[in-house]
């Protein structure tokens, strides 16, 4: 790996770390001040939501200045909304304001990636990346789940630290005051990552266009990109399986922690640990399938995706932590072999057609949409009486049948377009010896 890589991952790490523990710790936050059920599943989307009203915006402006400063800025407006939260906003506002911050980082994060590194480290760099993230995601969700507990805020009280008190009142404020300082963390990184030789790409054509001009010139530039992507025959069926996938897990990980207080009577630091081992498992996955999957035999992975809606499925019969945390497991490692290959095709896809911002800001505003949409859903459900048993089962069979959908769509798309797909696999192909 080039020089540099190294400061973008451990960015990344404690970026996601704070994330993740925040999204614990503001169900915690709801969960005390006896907020309706619907309002903790609708963290979820709250935070997809400046992802889906931003995505034509964030992917040029990304393309358009130093990735490392968009991500330095962008860990800054998370810090801002954690701060919010800390002093009294509404948990769904301020995790609004992260998201915000979330939404301008990932252009960044992902294209900067297509900028250091050759196609043929995409994989291997994905492999990194996701199971740095999942990493951070099995220490945030475990980290939040530690900060809120009341036992740890007292035997800090009985440390005696100067200004504790004043500064933090409860066991949750003490948590956010932990993710603030996390964030700032991420944000000092950044400021270190080297800025790449890829040109930077103006937000709009020309200069005379105005503000309502040159935002009307940014809507067609993304609408054109994302219609591109999902016209090409490998960009369309990478993207579909990224969006179900992510929009199925953002919500699933909302759903393992109210299964699990309802199932197997768990609070929130105890159920935040199942989450820590569903991301064990994508983790596993990840790191195989970066070893085992060339970046042009990207699509060979569809079936995994399937069988991963099979699996959740079965989360209807287990009533047992015995049980639940073998399958969480393996619907993680199963999740983790799908979504490296296919996340790196989608980039390689994505930079070929259009630029990696923009692409990057296309795969965010699908999977965040679907996201949002699911959320809305789900937490509509929520407050009309679904339980969480039933929503498990109904995301499992979600997957399952749209999974079954992408891959019938892929084989037409062979039958069909066989040539141009082979041409482009062949361009993949000797992109990658190239680079070898």
């Amino acid at each position: 790996m080039k020089p540099g890589f190294s400061t973008i991952m451990s960015a990344q790490f404690f970026s996601s770390l704070a994330d993740n523990a925040l999204f614990v710790v503001a169900v915690e936050l709801l969960r005390r001040s006896a907020a309706h059920e619907w309002q903790s599943a609708a963290l979820v989307p709250m935070f997809a939501l400046f992802y889906v009203l931003l995505a034509p915006f964030v992917g040029a402006f990304a393309d358009a200045r130093p990735k490392g400063g968009v991500m330095f800025m962008s860990n800054t407006i998370k810090l801002v909304g954690c701060l919010l939260m800390m002093y009294g906003s509404h948990p769904l506002l301020s995790y609004a304001i992260v998201g915000l911050g979330a939404a301008a980082y990932s252009p960044a994060k992902y294209g900067i990636l297509t900028e250091l590194l050759p196609p043929s480290l995409l994989v291997k760099a994905n492999g990194w990346i996701e199971g740095l993230t999942i990493s951070s995601i099995i220490l945030g969700v475990v980290l939040g789940g530690l900060l809120v507990s009341d036992s740890l805020y007292l035997w800090l009280l009985e440390l005696g630290i100067p200004g504790f008190t004043l500064a933090f009142h409860d066991s949750v404020q003490a948590a956010l005051g932990v993710i603030v300082l996390i964030y700032a963390l991420a944000a000092g990184i950044n400021i270190f990552i080297p800025r790449t030789a890829a040109r930077l790409r103006p937000m709009w054509k020309g200069s005379n266009l105005g503000v309502v001009g040159s935002m009307q010139a940014l809507m067609r530039d993304f609408l054109h990109s994302n219609n591109r992507l999902w016209q090409d025959k490998l960009g369309q069926i990478s993207l579909a399986t990224t969006t179900l996938f992510w929009g199925a897990s953002g919500n699933l990980r909302y759903i393992v922690l109210a299964w699990s207080a309802l199932v197997l009577g768990l609070n929130t630091t105890q159920s935040s640990s199942l989450l820590g081992v569903v991301a064990i498992g994508t983790a596993v996955g990840a790191v195989v399938s970066s070893a085992r999957v060339k970046l042009e035999h990207a699509t060979s992975v569809l079936p995994v995706a399937t069988a991963m809606g099979l699996v959740v499925i079965l989360m209807h019969w287990v009533d047992s932590l015995y049980l639940a945390i073998p399958i969480l497991v393996l619907v993680g490692v199963l999740g983790g072999y799908m979504v490296v290959p296919m996340n790196a095709l989608l980039q390689h896809r994505g930079h070929s057609l259009m630029g990696a911002g923009r692409s990057i800001a296309v795969q965010n505003f699908n999977e965040q949409a679907c996201i949002l949409l699911l959320g809305i859903v789900y937490a509509t459900a929520t407050k009309l009486g679904l339980s969480a048993r039933a929503a498990m089962t109904s995301f499992g069979v979600m997957v399952l049948l749209l999974m079954m959908g992408i891959d019938l769509w892929h084989r037409r798309n062979l039958r069909r377009h066989g040539e141009a797909i082979s041409h482009d696999l062949e361009m993949i192909r000797q992109d990658h010896h190239r680079q070898d």
